[in-house]
């Protein structure tokens, strides 16, 4: 029997603008999948928050995109929703695009993450949570998770990994996806990787055998609701040991707080910080762009855990360049690069400002 995870995300409601999920919401989450549990539709179940998004871990058996696990967490969203809006939270229900659940939460604003698998002997997850930032802010550590050699050694010493992944890109502008080998394809993938705010990842498998390796939530919120309604803040699901990258490996690339979009009002560029869960609460201008990892182990589709991942002194200095970087980046104001660049703008509430302008050009001669 298989055993399938699912991590499902929304932001309906924070305190002090977008910042901190209230204690309120994520009670109600757990008492709607506690009693889920209780019925036999889940197996187990974590709720958590990354700053203003509440995040649903769930394990079950019934498979992805299975719509009554996407019904329980619509439903959760909507009921915390409610207590939000009771206690007039800031973003109260902003990302439910739909007051009706429709058969799958996908394309209704919350974010998803799932993969199924056959549990091996030992077999460690680790939950990765973002908060003001976009799908594409994991290309870089996941590619680096399952491609490059100088995070994961194991892609040279280990036989296991050594054949490499492949990796299902998603085109978010486009709607179309295209799968691709590394190393075979490295360099094109690249090619298309470095676009985070077109080209995201959204699985990755082992080439040997097709096995399920990671999976990240790429719903983009502005492309769905066709205007400016927050960030997209992903989730991922990552497995480690014993044929994929040593958990250790699999933390590595964050150590390098890489430029990410997000930040105040999705439309800036700003460093993604390492931080553990209680530090996950953004609020300098809104950020800077914040993740957190929660390690668990599978067990009989139970989760054991989570260890706090990023809770650990080693990350103590790319917290501290993250903040260094945040400092120079916030020192450009408007200008880019901190701005967002203008195709990247169309998506944001800026076209409100360039309407009331659009008058006064006048074509030049």
């Amino acid at each position: 029997m298989k055993t399938t995870i699912s991590v499902i995300k929304a932001d309906v409601g924070s305190i002090a603008g977008h910042g901190l999920a209230h204690p309120a919401l994520l009670a109600k989450c757990e008492e709607i999948l506690g009693k889920a549990k209780e019925e036999g539709l889940l197996e187990d179940f974590y709720v958590t928050n990354c700053g203003d998004d509440t995040e649903l871990i769930m394990t079950h058996r019934q498979g992805e995109e299975n719509e009554e696990i996407h019904g329980l967490a619509f439903n959760a969203f909507t009921e915390a929703t409610a207590i939000a809006k009771e206690l007039k939270l800031y973003g109260a229900g902003q990302d439910l695009l739909s007051d009706t659940f429709s058969g799958n939460i996908r394309g209704m604003g919350p974010g998803a993450a799932e993969m199924e698998f056959k549990e091996r002997p030992s077999d460690p997850v680790v939950i990765f949570c973002c908060d003001k930032t976009e799908p594409g802010a994991f290309n870089m550590p996941i590619f680096k998770m399952f491609a490059d050699p100088f995070t994961t050694a194991g892609l040279v010493i280990d036989p296991s990994l050594h054949n490499g992944f492949e990796f299902e890109i998603f085109d978010v502008m486009e709607h179309r996806k295209v799968k691709m080998s590394c190393p075979e394809e490295m360099y094109d993938a690249l090619a298309l990787l470095g676009s985070i705010s077109r080209y995201v990842i959204k699985r990755v498998t082992r080439k040997d055998d097709g096995e399920i390796a990671a999976s990240i939530s790429t719903e983009r919120l502005n492309l769905l609701a066709g205007q400016y309604v927050g960030k997209d803040d992903p989730v991922a699901i990552v497995r480690s040991q014993s044929g994929f990258p040593a958990a250790g490996e699999v933390v590595e690339p964050f150590a390098f707080p890489h430029l990410v979009g997000g930040w105040m009002r999705g439309s800036h560029n700003g460093p993604l910080m390492p931080v553990a869960q209680k530090n996950a609460y953004p609020v300098r201008f809104d950020g800077p762009p914040r993740v957190m990892a929660l390690g668990f182990q599978i067990a009989d589709c139970k989760l054991v855990g989570p260890a706090d991942m990023f809770d650990d002194p080693a990350y103590d200095r790319s917290r501290e360049l993250a903040s260094e970087v945040a400092e120079y980046m916030r020192r450009h104001g408007p200008f880019e690069p901190h701005r967002l660049p203008a195709d990247e703008m169309e998506y944001t509430s800026l076209p409100g400002v360039m309407e009331k302008l659009e008058g006064r050009f006048e074509d030049i001669d």
